[in-house]
């Protein structure tokens, strides 16, 4: 019988024994869910995208959620700025708008880990999930009835992105308790597959539908998307606190305010493993994300090409390699010594990020960004799984919600950083220098702290 579809969470939960604060290895698990690692694969199929989890059919629910929201999420995401632009005829709404969205993401997402901590976390996701549904229902609203207010749309946004920043720690640390230690990897590259196919295929289909249906619309299709995703997290089994009270029956209930928040930067700073692997993620997007960069590229060093065609391949082709690299995940995601693999990831994305600087072929430069997507995947899989194992059940929430905070800080301080000195020195003379010290400060980092070369499961 199929304990997992019971939505009441009365099934057990796989779980797996995680490792002592920096021990060189990670845990060292029992085949969890559906008993072991499968049979092995033969032929083209070991290359090929690592499917292993979709057989446990809770994580299924949560994965196939994501499958439609990460396109309707990009619906919304195209959405808002375009109608901020029309309303105002000024790029600066649009970022002061970008900006009013980030501050409530941080806060909650910090706020949201903690919270994935003491609750179950099936019931957190139903309640966010229903909340960001809410709010694009309002998005629908206030385009459909021509309210025309920047204020609405920027304080609808800041609350979107609260729900969200709320819900993001709770989906992801979720993933540990429904898939064996082991498999954790390939769970991480089925997710950001899907996710970066989202943010190609969304913006593409934002800008074929708007001249058809138009803009509300679009809100609408995003709040129908999150109906589907509530469903999934319904029918998720149980996933309260693991840890159990006096009576040894009853979770142990925990607040979820400043101090527990703390406790969580606390215990990365007790973990070295899991404060080396947010500083390889730092190095990686605020020295080497380039981004902000490519328009004046477009504009200066690819102009023959088309200032428009160029634009547009240079924002693609990172999310394209990315997803190239998830589908054939089969070629990484049963690799055991997740800290070399983050290195390596890392150092292949400093040296394909000033080989784009370098380029004048704009073909050439949309290989070089595509190698850093598929690098970038390998990294932020690893990076995930070393999250998911090397942290407590009672930390994952916390941890997860730092993660998103990085993960959404790091590339604007590099917009900020490459920005800067894209006008003082050059745009590719700046995307070079970036791509290099990416490379020395990641070697220094594996050189003088081993515990995250040295970390495997």
């Amino acid at each position: 019988m199929d304990t997992s579809e019971n939505s009441t969470g009365d099934d057990p939960q796989p779980t797996a024994p995680t490792p002592g604060p920096d021990k060189p290895h990670g845990p060292q698990e029992s085949p969890g869910p559906q008993g072991g690692a499968g049979p092995k694969r033969h032929g083209w199929r070991r290359w090929a995208m690592d499917t292993r989890p979709l057989r446990i059919p809770a994580y299924r629910r949560l994965w196939s959620s994501t499958i439609v929201t990460a396109v309707g999420s990009q619906l919304t995401a195209v959405a808002v700025p375009k109608q901020i632009y029309d309303l105002t005829g000024s790029s600066a709404w649009v970022g002061a708008a970008s900006m009013a969205g980030l501050v409530p993401l941080v806060v909650f997402a910090l706020w949201g880990g903690a919270i994935a901590d003491a609750v179950d976390r099936r019931k957190l996701l139903l309640v966010t999930n229903s909340g960001i549904a809410v709010t694009s229902v309002l998005f629908w609203l206030q385009a459909a009835t021509g309210l025309g207010s920047v204020l609405a749309l920027m304080l609808l946004l800041a609350v979107q992105q609260a729900f969200w920043g709320l819900n993001a720690p709770a989906r992801t640390a979720s993933i540990a308790r429904l898939v064996p230690a082991g498999e954790i990897a390939a769970a991480n590259a089925l997710g950001s597959t899907v996710m970066q196919t989202g943010q190609i295929v969304g913006p593409l289909l934002a800008g074929v539908l708007i001249p058809v249906i138009g803009l509300p619309e679009l809100y609408l299709i995003d709040a129908l998307a999150l109906c589907v995703t509530v469903w999934a997290v319904y029918k998720l089994p149980a996933l309260p606190p693991l840890d159990a009270g006096t009576d040894g029956t009853q979770p142990r209930r925990r607040p979820a305010g400043l101090r527990e928040i703390l406790a969580g930067f606390r215990y990365i700073a007790s973990r070295k493993v899991l404060l080396l692997s947010f500083l390889a993620d730092i190095i990686a997007m605020v020295f080497g994300m380039p981004r902000a960069l490519f328009p004046q590229l477009a504009a200066e060093t690819y102009a023959p090409y088309g200032e428009g065609l160029a634009l547009g391949l240079l924002f693609a082709a990172i999310p394209v390699g990315a997803v190239l690299g998830g589908l054939f995940s089969g070629t990484f995601s049963r690799a055991r010594r997740h800290g070399w693999m983050v290195i390596g990831a890392v150092l292949v994305w400093g040296a394909a990020i000033a080989g784009f600087g370098l380029a004048h072929s704009l073909w050439l430069a949309v290989v070089f960004l595509a190698v850093a997507g598929v690098a970038d995947m390998v990294s932020m899989v690893f990076r995930g799984a070393i999250l998911l194992s090397a942290a407590t059940d009672e930390m994952r929430g916390r941890m997860q919600g730092v993660f998103t905070v990085v993960v959404a800080g790091g590339p604007r301080l590099a917009d900020v950083l490459h920005g800067s000195a894209g006008s003082a020195f050059g745009a590719s003379a700046a995307v070079v220098t970036g791509g290099l010290l990416v490379l020395v400060t990641t070697t220094a980092l594996a050189l003088l702290a081993p515990a995250l070369r040295r970390y495997r499961i």
